[in-house]
C-alpha cells in the first residue's frame, strides 16, 4: 500500500467514526536514514533506520486535537483514529481553527537520485576511507549519511498531494596535537561527496591552526566561512522569520524595512535540493524571498499564524509548529551572481591562495575567502561557530564560541592562529545596512543534525563582530 492510499485511508476512517462534519487531515511519511560514523580514523558505527509514521489532525465540535503512531496495520489506523477523537473532546474549544487546505496542485521536485536513496554502507565506507585518508596521519572523526523520505498527504476536502526526496551529507574534522580543522558539505547526491576533497580540507585547516595565540577581547573585522555563516542562517530562521514569534511580537522582522545590508538576499528554497513539495498541512511550497536587496520581505507561516495576521500560509507547517512555530528550514544566503555561483559552487576542498607565514596556507580554504580576505586590515578569519545561545530573541543577540580555526588577519594576509574565543553578537545588527563588506561568489550547502533541513551560504565579510573574552571565559 502506497503513502497516499494510507493516508486517504486515514481520512475514510475519521469520517466513517466521526461523521461527516469532522475535518481531517493526515501526512504518512515514509523515511530511511543510514550512518556511517567514524573516531580515531576508523568506522566504529553504521546505523539504518526505516519506519513509517502517520500524522493525523483533526477538528470537530470546534475543537482540535492531533495524535501520531507508526502502526498502519487496520487495526493501528482504527485505533489512532479513535484515540485522536477522544482527545479531541477533552481540549478547550478552538476559535482560530484556520481551516483545511483546500485542493491546489503540488509543484515537481529536483531530480530524485535513486543511488542516494539506497545507498548501501560501503558507498559510504569509501568516502570515509577517502576523508581519513586524505587527512595525511591526523586522528579523524565525523559521520557520512543518507537519507530518503517519502510522504503523502490527504485531507477531507480532497485534497492529496505525495513526493519524495533523497539526501546525502558529510562531517568531520582532523586533529593534531592541539587544533581541529573541519569540513562539511551536504548534497542532493552522495557521488557528490568527494570524501578526499573535505579531508584534504579539513587538515590543511588542522596544521594552520596550531600555536594559537591570545587576543584581547574586542570588536574585529571578521571573515566567516560558510559553516560559520550557516549558525547565522540556522537562529535567523528559528527566531527571526518564525511566524508564531513574528505574531507574538518576539521577532525582529519588519517587513517592508530595510533591515539588512543591501547586499543580502535570503531566500528558503525547500524545492531546490532535499525538500518535499508540500507541508504538513498539505499546502504547497515555493521558494520564499524573506529578505530581498536588504528589505525585509515578511516571514513563514502555517495556515494558523497566517490567519492571524490576514495573510496566507507560505507553506511552513510542521509537526510541532504549534509550539515552535513554522521556520524556514531550507535557507539561502544569495550573491549578486548566485544562479552562476550554485551551479559552480567551489568544492569544499578547493585550494585557497596561499598566504601568511609558513603552514599557515591551509587556514584560507578557497578562492572565495582569498578575495574577501585581500582587503582587511586588521581582523579575523573564522572557520566556525558553535554553542551558541540566544539571550535576546527580540534583537536575536547570541553568544558563542568559536571553533575549529581562528587566525588574525593583517593587511590581507593570514598572520597567526588565534585561541577560540566568546562572542556575544546581534546577528541582525552585524548583517545591517553598511555591516556587510563583502560575499562569496560560491554558496556551499551545509548540513543541518536533522536531515531535510540545510543552510547554503557563501563565505561573507563583516565590518564588526563582538569578541567578549577567551573560550573559558
Amino acid at each position: 500500500m502506497t503513502e497516499l492510499d494510507l493516508a486517504s485511508q486515514v481520512v475514510e476512517l475519521v469520517r466513517r467514526l466521526g461523521g461527516p462534519s469532522t475535518e481531517a487531515e493526515a501526512t504518512v511519511l515514509r523515511s530511511d536514514l543510514a550512518l556511517t560514523r567514524f573516531a580515531n580514523s576508523f568506522i566504529h558505527q553504521n546505523v539504518a533506520e526505516s519506519g513509517v509514521s502517520v500524522r493525523l489532525r483533526l477538528h470537530v465540535d470546534g475543537r482540535t486535537a492531533a495524535g501520531g503512531g507508526s502502526v498502519v496495520t487496520p487495526d493501528g489506523l482504527r485505533a489512532l483514529v479513535e484515540r485522536t477523537l477522544a482527545a479531541a473532546r477533552l481540549c478547550p474549544p478552538d476559535p482560530a481553527w484556520p481551516g483545511l487546505a483546500p485542493s491546489a496542485p503540488t509543484p515537481s521536485t529536483t531530480a530524485f537520485d535513486e543511488a542516494t536513496a539506497y545507498a548501501d554502507p560501503d558507498e559510504r565506507a569509501e568516502r570515509v576511507r577517502a576523508f581519513v585518508a586524505a587527512a595525511g596521519g591526523l586522528e579523524t572523526a565525523g559521520y557520512c549519511r543518507t537519507a530518503y523520505r517519502s510522504a503523502a498527504f490527504a485531507n477531507s476536502t480532497g485534497h492529496s498531494a505525495s513526493g519524495r526526496t533523497a539526501e546525502a551529507a558529510m562531517d568531520g574534522i582532523a586533529r593534531t596535537g592541539s587544533a581541529d580543522g573541519v569540513a562539511r558539505l551536504c548534497a542532493d547526491r552522495l557521488a557528490d561527496l568527494d570524501g578526499a576533497a573535505l579531508g584534504a580540507r579539513a587538515s590543511a585547516k588542522a596544521r594552520a591552526a596550531a600555536d594559537p595565540v591570545e587576543l584581547p577581547p574586542g570588536r574585529y573585522e571578521v571573515v566567516l566561512e560558510s559553516a560559520a555563516v550557516a549558525d547565522l542562517l540556522q537562529n535567523l530562521s528559528w527566531y527571526g522569520f518564525n511566524g508564531k514569534r513574528y505574531v507574538e511580537r518576539q521577532s525582529f522582522a519588519e517587513p517592508g524595512a530595510a533591515q539588512f545590508d543591501p547586499s543580502v538576499t535570503l531566500v528558503d528554497d525547500p524545492l531546490g535540493a532535499s525538500g518535499l513539495p508540500f507541508d504538513v498541512e498539505g499546502t504547497p511550497r515555493e521558494a520564499l524571498t524573506l529578505v530581498d536587496a536588504g528589505t525585509t520581505r515578511g516571514v513563514t507561516h502555517d495556515r494558523r499564524t497566517a490567519a492571524e495576521v490576514g495573510a496566507t500560509s507560505t507553506g511552513h507547517a510542521t509537526p510541532g509548529a504549534a509550539t515552535w512555530g513554522p521556520m524556514p528550514r531550507n535557507l539561502r544566503l544569495s550573491t549578486a551572481s548566485d544562479a552562476d555561483a550554485r551551479a559552480a559552487t567551489d568544492a569544499p576542498g578547493a585550494a585557497g591562495t596561499p598566504s601568511g607565514a609558513d603552514g599557515l596556507a591551509g587556514a584560507v580554504a578557497d578562492g572565495d575567502t582569498a578575495e574577501l580576505l585581500a582587503g582587511v586590515r586588521r581582523g579575523l578569519l573564522v572557520s566556525d561557530l558553535w554553542y551558541t545561545r540566544v539571550l535576546d530573541p527580540k534583537t536575536l543577540v547570541v553568544t558563542g564560541l568559536t571553533r575549529n580555526g581562528v587566525w588574525l588577519v593583517e593587511d590581507g594576509v593570514v598572520t597567526r592562529a588565534v585561541r577560540d574565543l566568546r562572542f556575544t553578537e546581534s546577528y541582525p545588527r552585524a548583517l545591517g545596512p553598511g555591516a556587510v563588506l563583502g560575499l562569496g561568489r560560491h554558496a556551499v550547502r551545509q548540513p543541518d543534525r536533522f536531515d531535510g533541513v540545510w543552510w547554503e551560504a557563501p563565505s561573507l565579510r563583516l565590518a564588526s563582530w563582538n569578541f567578549t573574552g577567551g573560550a573559558s571565559g
